[in-house]
């Protein structure tokens, strides 16, 4: 899990044991799973007919196969394989955050982020 999401969830998951979400408008009715206010107008059309189709935006394809490879690198064997495995791995993180540029390719790096969070944890700890 990336640091920023880490974040976040301690976050959601306070407010949760404070109670904030007890009494959101809309709770206990279905999600609109198909909202489509976050896609830009011009977007919409096309966005619906490639979901219709069982296409999947290209940032989607490479977060399930980030997800499958981590799955795999639990389950390998030999060294080889788990060295393929991460290159692989190291790869789709890095065209993930180029196309989304949401994540800090370092904060993609195990080491810098477990130095980071100690780091933040330090700061709000004073």
């Amino acid at each position: 899990m990336l640091l920023l999401d880490r974040l976040a969830e301690e976050h959601i998951e306070a407010a949760i044991r404070r109670g904030e979400f007890d009494a959101l408008e809309g709770a206990g009715r279905p999600l609109m799973l198909e909202d489509e206010s976050l896609v830009p107008e011009e977007l919409r059309v096309a966005y619906r007919l490639l979901r219709n189709a069982g296409c999947l935006p290209p940032e989607q394809q490479t977060k399930n196969e980030i997800n499958e490879i981590e799955d795999l690198l639990g389950r390998v064997e030999t060294g080889d394989e788990e060295d393929r495995l991460r290159r692989r791995l190291w790869l789709l993180r890095m065209r993930l955050a180029a196309c989304s540029r949401q994540t800090s390719p370092l904060l993609l790096e195990q080491a810098y982020r477990e130095k980071l969070l100690r780091h933040l944890t330090h700061d709000e700890a004073c």
